[in-house]
């Protein structure tokens, strides 16, 4: 709700300034015409997401989780650890953070484990994994136009190393802050029985179609609201109780809506120029880092995506500039709480679960691991 009012706030103040002229309608155009497509994307992919894990797709994967771990408790980690990466790169940051958490803590409980270092992991790696496919994180969609990269195997081939580095330093840091924890034996448990086996493979059937679609190349708003038409016809029969208004992320879309307009005014007026001007630079390793560095920090200070936002311009259209802001702002995004809406997501859910989690402690094991993955991913961008 309190993102919902701060969305429409902005959407306020930018109606004023198109209004006052400070932000030209031809200009408003030609926002428009990037961002929408970017919305619709964010609307498709949510209520797949929602839908498949009423449907009980995700608790299916948990409990095969479970079964890979073989009793081993760095087994079962490692199987959490390629679920969120997998989730994350494919479905995006929010629904690692949102949808596959509390099933993560469920799963841990039912075998007997401390959920800690599993709901740790989600959000750590809704973050930093979200560096691979321009569909992982909402930064990237907005970047891989200005990158100049023709679709998202190219974006992958220039990312790669740099999402290594993102899930690798994270995990490193895990295993030595919960060693205690990770190593030792569980119970496995039985894969659940399916409730509804036609919801359920019907939208299993739709996210694998997705993610063909969005690694082919096709237009991920289209892919995303085509998947979610046909969720929403499976669901309006098998399932309509779960058909509400309140699965569409209307908060999320109003506060990206209104954030974009405010923004593209504050680039518009020149307001931003100065901190562009004085980020300035080059592909040299030095540059890179200041610039990744910088996005970091303001990811931290304001939110990941204005801090994206913000920053753009000084990255221009060179790729590698871009990425190095990319890898700031996705994966330094782990020390305030605000840095990242997924977080705050993760949090409330996190709550909702009966896991105390405390900001103090959040925020310290973030500065520990922001600053290691965000040298780390840029200096493999050279790679």
């Amino acid at each position: 709700m309190r993102q919902a009012v701060i969305g429409g706030a902005l959407l306020v103040i930018g109606a004023v300034c198109v209004a006052l002229g400070l932000l030209p309608l031809s200009d408003l155009a030609v926002l428009a015409d990037r961002v929408v497509p970017v919305l619709a994307f964010v609307l498709g992919l949510t209520v797949v997401a929602e839908l498949a894990a009423d449907a009980g797709v995700f608790d299916r994967l948990a409990d095969l989780a479970a079964l890979v771990g073989r009793g081993r408790t760095a087994g079962l980690w490692a199987a959490v650890v390629a679920l969120a990466v997998l989730c994350t790169v494919f479905l995006s940051i929010d629904t690692t953070a949102v949808l596959l958490t509390p099933i993560v803590i469920t799963l841990a409980r039912r075998v007997g484990l401390p959920p800690m270092p599993f709901a740790l992991t989600t959000v750590w790696l809704a973050n930093t994994a979200s560096l691979l496919l321009p569909v992982s994180n909402l930064t990237n969609l907005l970047a891989v136009d200005r990158m100049g990269l023709d679709g998202p195997i190219p974006f992958a081939g220039l990312m790669v190393w740099a999402a290594l580095a993102g899930v690798v330093i994270p995990c490193a840091v895990l295993l030595v802050v919960f060693r205690g924890r990770l190593f030792g034996r569980y119970t496995p448990v039985s894969v659940r029985r399916m409730t509804d086996p036609v919801f359920f493979w019907s939208a299993s059937a739709v996210l694998v179609a997705l993610v063909i679609a969005l690694t082919a190349g096709v237009a991920v708003w289209v892919a995303a609201l085509a998947a979610a038409a046909v969720l929403v016809v499976v669901a309006a029969f098998r399932a309509p109780a779960e058909l509400r208004p309140a699965r569409v992320p209307w908060s999320t879309l109003v506060f990206a809506a209104g954030l974009f307009v405010v923004v593209e005014t504050l680039h518009t007026t020149g307001v931003t120029e100065p901190l562009v001007r004085a980020l300035t630079g080059g592909t040299d390793a030095g540059s890179l880092l200041v610039l990744g560095g910088a996005g970091a920090a303001a990811a931290n200070a304001i939110d990941n995506l204005p801090a994206y936002l913000v920053l753009e311009p000084a990255a221009g259209h060179e790729a590698l500039r871009s990425a190095a802001l990319l890898v700031g702002v996705n994966a330094g995004c782990l020390v305030t709480p605000w840095a990242s809406l997924a977080t705050l997501l993760w949090h409330a859910r996190l709550s909702s679960e009966g896991v105390q989690l405390s900001w103090g402690r959040y925020m310290a094991l973030g500065c520990v691991v922001a600053p290691l993955t965000v040298v780390a991913g840029v200096l493999a961008l050279g790679a």
